[in-house]
């Protein structure tokens, strides 16, 4: 829960900040949605990083440090939202044997990304204007964590493989967790986009 309520106060935060400097100007606002867009473009992914991010552009700006602690952020955000949904699958009764214990891992490997992705937010928040050797340990370390996240999301669709586990829980499963990786995904590219300019 505590993880929740970092990623939730975190997205509140720039939601305020965004709708505090709201009364700011259409052009202001016109070109931190153009920003969000032409970033997005460095994606694999990117009219989900466009849709993702544009409910933050006023407080995004045009600040790329801004755009990719929130994508980070956006991205903690649907893994705690996944996470949450997989426990709850965890409870159901009358589910075959395999399909549990394959509920069961998608929940070990949730829970994995989420820790991942809250640390590397953090990671981020700690990074401040590091230059340097300090900057590229902080991004190192935020890259590395992104990525194995990539992998646990991997790990847990790929637990459903074969015609034995097909029907709604694994369609709800991957359906979520798809999106997760695809979030991740374009966070990791932006974030490498980045730091391919310090």
């Amino acid at each position: 829960m505590a993880k929740s309520s970092l990623v939730l106060l975190l997205l509140s935060i720039l939601y305020v900040a965004g709708t505090a400097t709201s009364a700011s100007t259409t052009s202001s606002s016109a070109s931190a949605t153009n920003f969000i867009k032409a970033s997005c473009t460095a994606t694999k992914y990117p009219a989900l990083c466009v849709e993702s991010l544009s409910l933050y552009a006023t407080s995004i700006n045009q600040s790329p440090r801004q755009l990719i602690q929130t994508a980070l952020a956006v991205s903690a955000d649907k893994a705690q939202s996944t996470k949450t949904f997989v426990y709850k699958l965890t409870k159901f009764k009358g589910v075959k044997p395999r399909e549990k214990a394959a509920i069961k891992d998608c929940f070990e490997e949730i829970d994995d990304t989420v820790d991942r992705l809250v640390k590397s937010v953090k990671e981020l928040k700690n990074m401040g204007s590091s230059k340097g050797s300090d900057f590229q340990w902080h991004i190192s370390n935020v890259q590395t964590w992104i990525s194995a996240g990539l992998t646990d999301e991997n790990t847990c669709v790929d637990g459903f493989a074969g015609k034995a586990l097909n029907g709604r829980i694994k369609n709800s499963i991957k359906a979520r967790f798809v999106h997760v990786e695809r979030v991740t995904s374009n966070a990791l590219a932006l974030i490498n986009k980045f730091a391919s300019k310090y």
